[in-house]
């Protein structure tokens, strides 16, 4: 059997799902294929890159064991609910069970039309693909949870979008697709019995611990907060914005999904927005703590029937949890800058938290690079460097002696070097991304994204060879807007 596919969603009521065959395309040609994560889910690499394994990819053939389905949830876009949106290009094919015991689905994102598709083609064009394989993966290797791409197939046949484009397939691995939306598409339609399965379903793969609390179901969604605020302070310290975090774009399971108008950081601005449809910023940068805790306030509506019978009791209840988010948030982020600025010890409160607010407005007064002025500091603290490029970067700003006199004490314990293993010197910056794209599309050339997913596999080990990819963008080669791909 070339996949061992044990499809516990499908196994759930119909009601969860549509039952949904892939769309075969004319002229499949497999363009990457993770090996590394095939490995991992003990696939046949060989095979999957066989012409049956790319059938399979492809959406021209369904293989023994498969079952695939096009999952339903609803959402809240942009703050407007949505009743029904569903798996719209998307088809779940299947589970496997990787080699660590972990339960993974294989899904094709742009795989053709489904009940869901409202009225959309169902596919997927390149670029977005590549987008989404490059961050993805990037994302992967930065140590952040998060779906991932194990392979990318050309269609053969184009797409319109803004313009037409190549049609591409990509193949994406997650813990699972359920959202917050899962919950909301059954809260809304008052469906009690598909809320219970539901939960019991995500505590049994995701949050077992769960099951022996005295209230499983509230255990659960503390499990969710818990998951939420880790996984937002991991994007900020990085400088990722996800750009469209709508409910139905928020695992259950806590780990980063549905790449669409994402983007890292250049120069350090809190209210960076890149993706071309949020036009009032409600995604920025850095209001993803506050969206995320107003997602889950979403989900903690939609849950409230399991928490406590009566209403009242179920709204302290799911109150108090959602009390929980700041805090952890909080503790988590100043760890996180902590570490960052290779601050030892046990920390200083709020001490170590103005070394951190302040080298951000440095960064911000000056309009510096977010990820290289973090990494020309790693270098001085490692003794790479001295400050000249750091002072360059900021622009030589007056209010840095005081600030680096400061720093220098509290990172004086800190063994040489550990700045560098927390600050990445390559991140998938939007010039470079749209770079790749172009050159495929244009070219059919898919060495500079070959080159990319190199560089980014070991975004913290600098390599001579490719030092111009820690580069921010010159002006003329700047992003300021992405774009969503459907």
């Amino acid at each position: 059997m070339p996949i061992a596919f044990d499809n516990s969603y499908a196994r759930l009521p119909e009601r969860f799902f549509a039952l949904t065959p892939p769309t075969p395309v004319p002229a499949p040609r497999l363009v990457k294929l993770n090996d590394a994560l095939a490995a991992e889910l003990g696939l046949d690499r060989d095979w999957l890159a066989s012409p049956e394994g790319v059938a399979m990819l492809a959406g021209n053939a369904i293989v023994v064991g498969s079952t695939p389905i096009a999952t339903a949830y609803a959402g809240h876009q942009f703050g407007q609910f949505v009743p029904q949106l569903g798996d719209g290009r998307a088809i779940l094919l299947g589970e496997v069970v990787d080699r660590s015991g972990v339960r993974r689905d294989i899904q094709l994102k742009g795989a053709g039309r489904t009940r869901f598709s409202r009225g959309g083609d169902g596919r997927a064009a390149l670029g977005p693909v590549m987008r989404e394989y490059i961050v993805s993966e990037a994302m992967a290797a930065l140590g952040i949870p998060t779906t991932r791409a194990l392979a990318f197939v050309l269609t053969g046949e184009s797409v319109m979008r803004e313009e037409a484009m190549r049609g591409a397939i990509l193949t994406r691995v997650a813990a699972s697709h359920i959202r917050i939306g899962t919950f909301q598409f059954f809260a809304v339609r008052q469906d009690g019995e598909a809320l219970r399965l539901l939960a019991d379903h995500v505590i049994a793969r995701h949050y077992p611990q769960a099951a022996g609390a005295a209230n499983p179901y509230l255990a659960l969604f503390d499990a969710v907060i818990a998951a939420q605020a880790e996984l937002i302070v991991r994007w900020l310290l990085v400088g990722f914005i996800h750009g469209v975090m709508n409910t139905d774009n928020a695992s259950i399971a806590g780990e980063t999904i549905d790449y669409g108008p994402c983007a890292f950081l250049d120069a350090y601005d809190p209210s960076t927005v890149f993706s071309s449809i949020d036009t009032g910023g409600r995604y920025a940068y850095g209001n993803q703590p506050s969206i995320a805790l107003w997602n889950l306030t979403r989900l903690a509506e939609a849950m409230l029937p399991l928490f406590a019978e009566d209403t009242d009791a179920a709204v302290a209840l799911a109150q108090n949890a959602l009390g929980a988010f700041a805090p952890r948030y909080r503790a988590a982020y100043d760890a996180g800058i902590a570490r960052k600025l290779g601050l030892a010890g046990e920390g200083e409160g709020e001490a170590d938290r103005a070394l951190g607010s302040e080298f951000l407005e440095l960064l911000g007064t000056q309009g510096a690079d977010f990820t290289l002025s973090f990494r020309h500091l790693s270098r001085l603290q490692a003794g790479l460097a001295g400050e000249e490029p750091l002072r360059t970067a900021l622009g030589d700003d007056p209010a840095l002696d005081e600030w680096l006199a400061r720093w220098r004490e509290r990172s004086a314990e800190t063994a040489p070097g550990a700045m560098l293993a927390v600050n990445p010197a390559y991140i998938p910056r939007n010039h470079r991304i749209e770079a790749a794209i172009a050159a495929a599309q244009e070219r059919d050339d898919f060495g500079p994204f070959a080159e990319l997913l190199a560089v980014l596999a070991q975004p913290f080990e600098e390599r001579p060879e490719f030092a111009e990819y820690e580069m921010p963008p010159k002006p003329e080669e700047r992003i300021t807007a992405t774009f969503c791909g459907t």
